[in-house]
């Protein structure tokens, strides 16, 4: 299973205090929906605010990232800018 550890405060008002969780998934996007699945409402605010971070690579475009087994992903918040 992979290691999700949400590192911003507004994911609590989905997770409750939760802010790690241990998730079957073989890809981001999987990941994000069955985060969704256990916490409604949270993949849209995931897909919209935050950013992702798969062992230790903040990745762009993380939708269709493969996740190994031992995988740590980060969510952390996106950082705006022009």
């Amino acid at each position: 299973m992979i290691h999700v550890v949400a590192a911003c405060s507004s994911c609590r008002a989905f997770t409750g205090d939760a802010t790690q969780f241990a998730v079957e998934a073989d890809t981001v996007r999987r990941m994000i929906d069955e985060l969704d699945r256990r916490y409604p409402g949270f993949g849209d605010h995931i897909r919209r605010r935050m950013a992702i971070a798969i062992d230790g690579e903040i990745h762009q475009d993380a939708l269709f990232a493969p996740l190994k087994a031992d995988s740590e992903v980060c969510l952390i918040p996106r950082i705006g800018g022009g």
